[in-house]
């Protein structure tokens, strides 16, 4: 056998099933080696294989799915999807072409083989694991590299294997010895979820209003298996934005998802909670506010990270840091029992149902407002679909606020690197993941146009997926930062600024996808219940006004010195009315 076919038998045997790819000359023997092998998902550009591949495996826990790239190119294309997941922390396996052994360059030589160019080079610094393959491994380690990606904290792996060496002759049972290396040895630091959650027990017995904020790190199937016990604590529950659907909105002590483009409700009560207990939430910048020093402002923050590094970055100040897994750590906490916090929990509960749409938004006749536009999505989506919003601008904030979430449905996004383009790619993961159930995607025009390529591979594969797009002939985000802080001096932004753009209905024809162009009281369209209630591809043109305000928001000022100056999280933009703060803010007051 050659040694790319008892790689691809290995990885069957670790449960992947499913190869995303572009194929190319210097990865011909791993293409071969999975055409028999697996299910394979040729796409149009590199970056989609590995956005596709990041989302397949995000969106269910049943079957994985690689990556297979050739050489050059290749790599370079793929680099946004690295570093999507890779600050995500999500499970991304690489298989690079290289070229053979004796065409690498050596001795400062910039290139000798056709396309070369020295891939572990580029990704390192955005991989949890990279190796170089220049002769067949044994099973032992090549396991022991793949396994890395998703234990302790998850992240890509990226294996370059030159083209000699995937197409040497084998034999299987001579590499079956060796030993597995111990590449990620978890921190000294490390703690299990039952002393973790005796600290967590200690600090909540000692608060009146704590909240525990779920983040991805919790799994769905942690949440689904505790949700029972979990409510018995009686405890108020937030999500983070890639935590979203580890819980339903009218799930009783659910209070929002508080983020720098959240619920103002949400904001409010994280604010106001004497004693947050952030599980699997890294705690970045986005989730405290860029004023991270007036993160809990009344109370202590508790926090479990698998990274030690997370807990020690200095933003938020963290005063019970906790090296831990967070899935052992939460079933364990449910074993605890505490106080009664119903009291807080109304109060929770009242501050969290302020509006997600602020009055203040101006929508221009003839456009549909995009917060009416996710509250009616949000109504007709069923607790079985499959849920993508985009990972930038607009159309990210405007779903991430508003969405009404269903439990059951899964939901996913990519908000660390905020790319443009993830989306579309993104949702051909998620719907070939889940083939019996409904994929939505919404998407800002801009952000659709940098990958629109793979529409075709939506339509080759006839994927149950519903497209929206926002259309409002540009980048809303860049739209108003220029409108905020240059005095509306715009460029690139739009058609009017150069920034060119399809006839979306010409466009999604010549894929052959029906499209409708929607209106005021599009859920009663006849045509779009059609495509709506149909199977197979399908997309809708959604006219978003290019002047829409973005309320409610975190205010910002460009200071003297030309720095930034950020509201905290809870001081959102813009004011509520005397009487309303004077309601919502009653455990502030004393701090403001």
């Amino acid at each position: 056998m050659k040694y790319a076919e008892v790689v691809v038998d290995w990885l069957k045997e670790m449960g992947y099933t499913h190869c995303f790819f572009v194929a190319g000359g210097n990865c011909m023997h791993l293409l071969d080696a999975v055409r028999s092998r697996m299910t394979c998902i040729p796409v149009v550009h590199e970056v989609a294989s590995g956005i596709a591949a990041e989302y397949f495996n995000e969106a269910q826990d049943d079957k994985k799915a690689f990556v297979v790239i050739t050489a050059g190119p290749g790599i370079t294309n793929i680099v946004t999807a690295i570093g999507g997941a890779y600050l995500e922390s999500r499970e991304l396996l690489i298989l690079g072409g290289q070229v053979k052994t004796s065409d690498l360059a050596d001795g400062g030589l910039r290139q000798r083989g056709i396309q070369e160019i020295c891939g572990i080079d580029i990704v390192e610094d955005i991989c949890k694991t990279t190796a170089q393959l220049t002769a067949p491994i044994p099973r032992a380690e090549f396991e022991a590299l793949v396994e890395s990606g998703w234990t302790g904290r998850p992240g890509p792996v990226f294996i370059e294997m030159c083209l000699d060496v995937q197409g040497a002759p084998v034999d299987a049972a001579d590499l079956d010895g060796g030993t597995a290396p111990v590449l990620h040895p978890p921190s000294a630091r490390m703690v299990s979820g039952e002393q973790a959650a005796e600290a967590i027990a200690e600090a909540i017995r000692g608060s009146e209003r704590p909240v525990i904020l779920l983040g991805a790190g919790v799994s769905r199937a942690t949440a689904n298996a505790v949700r029972p016990a979990l409510r018995e604590l009686g405890i108020p529950l937030q999500c983070t934005w890639n935590g979203a659907d580890r819980l339903g909105s009218d799930e009783p002590l659910y209070v929002g998802r508080p983020n720098t483009w959240g619920q103002r409700g949400a904001n409010l009560v994280l604010a106001q909670s004497d004693c947050i207990v952030a599980l699997g939430s890294r705690l970045g910048l986005q989730q405290t506010g860029f004023n991270w020093q007036e993160f809990a402002p009344v109370g202590k923050v508790v926090q479990v990270d698998i990274d030690p590094a997370e807990l020690d970055k200095g933003h938020p100040v963290v005063d019970v840091p906790l090296v831990a897994d967070a899935n052992d750590t939460l079933r364990a906490l449910c074993t605890h029992s505490f106080g009664d916090y119903s009291d807080w929990l109304a109060y929770a509960r009242d501050v969290a149902a302020l509006p997600l749409d602020d009055p203040s938004n101006e929508t221009a006749p003839g456009f549909i407002s995009p917060y009416s536009f996710v509250e009616d999505l949000s109504g007709i989506c069923t607790a079985d679909d499959v849920v993508i919003p985009c990972s930038s601008g607009g159309a990210n904030s405007v779903m991430m606020q508003a969405l009404i979430q269903k439990e059951g449905q899964v939901i996913i996004t990519d908000k660390g690197l905020a790319s443009m383009g993830y989306g579309l790619s993104g949702a051909i993961g998620a719907a070939l993941a889940w083939p019996d159930r409904r994929t939505i995607l919404v998407e800002g025009d801009g952000g659709f146009a940098q990958n629109l390529q793979e529409l075709a591979t939506v339509r080759v594969n006839d994927l149950d997926l519903k497209i929206f797009i926002f259309a409002n002939d540009g980048y809303a985000s860049i739209r108003s930062t220029q409108r905020n802080y240059f005095d509306g001096a715009y460029l690139g932004c739009d058609i009017r600024t150069g920034l060119g753009f399809p006839d979306w209905s010409n466009l999604f024809h010549a894929f052959g996808i029906p499209s409708v162009d929607l209106s005021e009281g599009w859920t009663e369209n006849a045509d779009f219940l059609a495509l709506w209630n149909a199977k197979g591809p399908a997309a809708f043109v959604v006219p978003i006004d290019p002047e829409q305000t973005y309320f409610p928001k975190i205010s910002s000022r460009v200071r003297a010195d030309g720095g930034m100056e950020s509201n905290p999280l809870h001081m959102m933009s813009p004011d509520l009315p005397p009487t309303i703060t004077a309601r919502v803010t009653r455990f502030l007051a004393p701090k403001m």
